[in-house]
């Protein structure tokens, strides 16, 4: 699976003009589900985006995790994070993993963040979906289940 994580002040995501999902402090985690991912790098992800140091401590040092702050989560599913860009100027997509399994990995998740205590809002699987941020920092953290 592969992730880019964004520290925000504020994000949300809104689909047809509706808002469907909206956080404050917290992370912004766009997800993609690769061919051949499981669950077990979905847990591994997880937990690592949980236990991930990007907020400031009270000496102004990366120290604190999102459950370290009593962060919120927005996950959003994003394929195009599988884009290959080798050839040619259009860009690949068919190492994203299909549909249904992006779909089911996507929810798994965002249930395994949820599980940590985590208060988790989403976007909608496969909606044209408008997302709104506050970067904070910017601090922005691209993260693969392979590493």
């Amino acid at each position: 699976m592969r992730a880019l994580l964004q520290r925000v002040s504020e994000a949300r995501v809104e689909v047809d003009g509706e808002t469907i999902g909206e956080i404050g402090t917290g992370l912004l985690v766009l997800i993609c589900a690769m061919q051949g991912d499981t669950e077990a790098q979905a847990d591994k992800l997880a937990a690592k985006i949980a236990k991930l140091r990007v907020f400031k401590d009270d000496d102004g040092r990366m120290n604190r995790s999102v459950k370290d702050i009593g962060g919120s989560v927005l996950v959003v599913s994003q394929f195009t994070l599988a884009a290959d860009t080798s050839r040619g100027n259009r860009p690949g997509f068919s190492t994203a993993a299909p549909p249904d399994e992006g779909a089911k990995l996507y929810r798994y998740l965002a249930a395994r963040l949820r599980h940590q205590g985590i208060p988790i809002a989403l976007g909608e699987f496969g909606a044209d979906m408008k997302v709104s941020l506050l970067n904070d920092g910017p601090v922005t953290i691209w993260m693969d289940s392979e590493v």
